[in-house]
């Protein structure tokens, strides 16, 4: 059996460091590069339609971007889409989570139900709510609609923010349920037995028992989730492809308008660096949040 020395090499010789390092050196490779790639193209006049302007750019890609209505309107439906989705997925999960930790019959089979959502992939989600349920013509809310005598709902043109904001809570509402779910099967039944026995009902056992048992899950759930909320992509090009105008581009979309669609890479370039501040700037905030959680 090998031991690690207090020196830190092994019976064979060897430092765990070398046995790291290829590891450690891929993997920062892997993040550096192309964040480095970024940053410079940040700076440079890099628009594949125009390849004869060609140069040091300077700080002109950002000043452009920060002045530019169409960021400072992204960032809002970022902010938005985000928010709302993390209000309905916790809201909702922790109720569902109390719900489904009663006992009734078919509960497995209702939990599985209600997980399956999570892993269904982006693309099909928004293709299934764009052509299943919330089409104008064929769809299941439209049938509703007419069913109580209303008329049906052009979504993605009347309410296309809150349609993202449907499919991409759909998605997630399954992970804020299995991680709540999971986290509130650790509690003690005999402290929620002890305060049914003392006379606190359902509420009373919900806000001072089953509530501060879950805060640190609730904590990892809105970290996690928001890292990859601003992400959001696959169901905005799917459905509204940022439209009407800017209602549902979010910073990604934006970048992607800028990469793909105008083929200014130097701006786009830009665009990645800015969300990348922003990202960093909320996971310091929601670490820390967790951290704290953890502490107490």
């Amino acid at each position: 059996m090998n031991r690690t020395r207090a020196s830190g090499r092994t019976v064979g010789g060897l430092r765990t460091l070398s046995l790291q390092a290829p590891a450690v050196t891929l993997l920062l490779l892997w993040m550096i590069v192309p964040l480095g790639m970024t940053i410079w193209f940040s700076f440079q006049r890099y628009n594949l339609l125009m390849p004869e302007m060609t140069g040091f750019a300077g700080l002109e890609n950002y000043e452009y971007l920060l002045t530019d209505p169409a960021l400072w309107s992204a960032m809002g439906t970022t902010l938005l889409l985000v928010g709302w989705v993390l209000v309905i997925t916790v809201v909702g999960g922790t109720l569902l989570a109390v719900l489904f930790q009663q006992d009734f019959a078919g509960r497995g089979i209702a939990r599985v139900l209600a997980i399956s959502p999570f892993f269904v992939m982006p693309t099909v989600s928004a293709l299934v709510w764009k052509n299943m349920m919330m089409h104008p013509s064929n769809g299941v809310l439209a049938w509703l609609a007419q069913s109580l005598g209303l008329p049906a709902l052009d979504w993605f043109s009347s309410l296309p923010l809150t349609s993202i904001i449907i499919i991409v809570s759909w998605q997630w509402l399954p992970f804020a349920l299995l991680i709540l779910l999971t986290a509130m099967q650790s509690l003690d039944e005999d402290q929620v037995e002890a305060a049914r026995m003392d006379g606190a009902g359902p509420l009373a056992i919900f806000f001072f028992i089953t509530l501060p048992h879950i805060k640190r899950a609730i904590s990892v759930v809105i970290m996690i989730e928001m890292i990859f909320l601003l992400t959001i992509f696959a169901e905005i090009f799917v459905t509204t492809s940022g439209g009407p105008g800017l209602a549902t581009t979010n910073l990604a979309y934006l970048i992607y308008i800028q990469a793909l669609l105008d083929f200014d890479v130097g701006m786009a370039s830009a665009g990645g660096v800015i969300a990348i501040i922003l990202a960093n700037i909320v996971a310091i905030f929601l670490v820390r949040m967790v951290a704290k959680n953890l502490e107490d």
